[in-house]
């Protein structure tokens, strides 16, 4: 009966229990305040993926033809499968911007909005890679029976110029004719007006690009020295824009332009000084969301944060920026039509889950003496053989003929200007 219950020590009536140290008491008060704060960044970064989603999902339209795991949150199972995003750049003008275009805004016979650029963001299943393939609007397809927003039906057609599809249906349209195309269902879509261009590319402080003789032409504004620029609001936008000072004019050389921008775009986000600013990841991600209308399966704030991971962590040279291969059309050298062999080897190594590699530069570029080494030009006999390419070739790379231009997002490329 002597001995204490649980071996606990008795303390002495009159004693004084032991005081925590001054350390003690700091560690005490710095564990209650990592808790309110863990606790408060938590219900911040939950508000602003609601605020951001909430305004994402304004002006939001439906897929007819998107796969059934699409509408389910988390982007339908990544990182388990591989997703189809389409984006559709869009020639609207907004009153704020409608005093830079000139003769697209001021002309009474130039009417509604148009599809002015077209790309399919292809995000691999694990090992995560991401394709992203730019489709001339010159290009003739089938565009096959699409359902307006209004309800009514469009017919289907054939031997339409790509860019139709949106006037015939919006970017549902224009997602049916892709996969009526590429045979790649769509299952998320956005697009993204001049407006978000000019945001997007000031959010984020300018993008960085190489011109390797003077660009200029009235018709899109732009006006550009040899060199190295870093461009940002309007002047971005021009060079995006710009066609007839480009090589040789063409839509192709334009889509050159696109695709050194969003190289250039790709690896200023993956910059550790753009990761670890919050400011600047909150302002571009008001901007790019402000400024896109995206399909109903883009709404979910769950699929928003899920398709930000999964792509998160991509190197730069896992990104590929492919030009879908074409050719003249017989019928009009103004038109182009699909080079279907070509075709099918990137859309064979798309579904293989394979990086490529190039044996031609992109239409209107030329490799930066500052960054990788130019590519040799494709044995001239045999135009399927393959050439020494940009890119070091992997075990896991499939090497593309040269009547697929394209680069990664870690090869510099400079634009081939002209003056109009």
């Amino acid at each position: 009966m002597g001995g204490t219950r649980s071996g606990r020590r008795t303390v002495a009536q009159h004693g004084q229990l032991p005081r925590p140290g001054a350390w003690g008491q700091f560690l005490r008060l710095l564990a209650v305040c990592a808790t309110t704060v863990a606790i408060a960044a938590v219900a911040t970064g939950v508000w602003i993926v609601q605020d951001l989603a909430g305004n994402f999902a304004s002006g939001s339209f439906a897929l007819e033809d998107a796969p059934a795991e699409a509408a389910a949150p988390g982007l339908g199972g990544f990182p388990n499968v591989a997703a189809n995003i389409l984006l559709a750049g869009t020639d609207n003008c907004e009153p704020q911007y409608a005093a830079m275009f000139q003769n697209r805004c001021s002309d009474p016979d130039v009417e509604g909005t148009r599809s002015d650029v077209l790309m399919l963001v292809h995000i691999s299943a694990e090992p995560r890679h991401i394709t992203v393939i730019s489709f001339p609007r010159d290009l003739l397809v089938e565009i096959p029976e699409c359902r307006k927003d209004d309800g009514t039906v469009s017919p289907a057609v054939s031997g339409e110029m790509i860019n139709a599809a949106f006037e015939r249906g919006g970017v549902n349209c224009s997602a049916k004719a892709i996969t009526a195309l590429t045979g790649l269902k769509v299952g998320y879509a956005a697009s993204i007006n001049w407006g978000g261009v000019i945001d997007v590319t000031n959010a984020i402080g300018g993008v960085e690009i190489c011109v390797a003789s003077d660009m200029r032409d009235a018709d899109s504004g732009i006006d550009l020295t040899a060199g190295r620029h870093t461009l940002q609001g309007a002047q971005a936008l021009a060079f995006l824009r710009a066609r007839y000072s480009t090589a040789d004019g063409s839509d192709l050389a334009r889509i050159g332009n696109q695709q050194q921008y969003l190289s250039s775009l790709v690896r200023r986000i993956s910059d550790e000084q753009t990761l670890t600013d919050p400011a600047k990841l909150l302002r571009l991600a008001h901007a790019g969301i402000s400024a896109i209308d995206p399909s109903t399966t883009l709404e979910n704030p769950l699929t928003l944060v899920q398709l930000g991971l999964a792509i998160k962590s991509v190197p730069t040279q896992e990104y590929a920026f492919i030009q879908y291969p074409v050719y003249p059309a017989p019928s009009n050298p103004n038109r182009l039509v699909p080079d279907e062999a070509a075709a099918q080897q990137v859309l064979t190594a798309l579904e293989q889950n394979k990086t490529f590699t190039f044996t031609a530069a992109t239409q209107g570029q030329s490799t930066e003496e500052a960054g990788t080494a130019a590519p040799a030009e494709a044995d001239a006999a045999d135009p399927l053989a393959p050439a020494a390419s940009a890119v070091p070739t992997t075990t896991d790379a499939v090497t593309l003929p040269s009547q697929v231009m394209g680069n990664t997002a870690d090869t510099a490329t400079c634009t081939e200007g002209r003056v109009y």
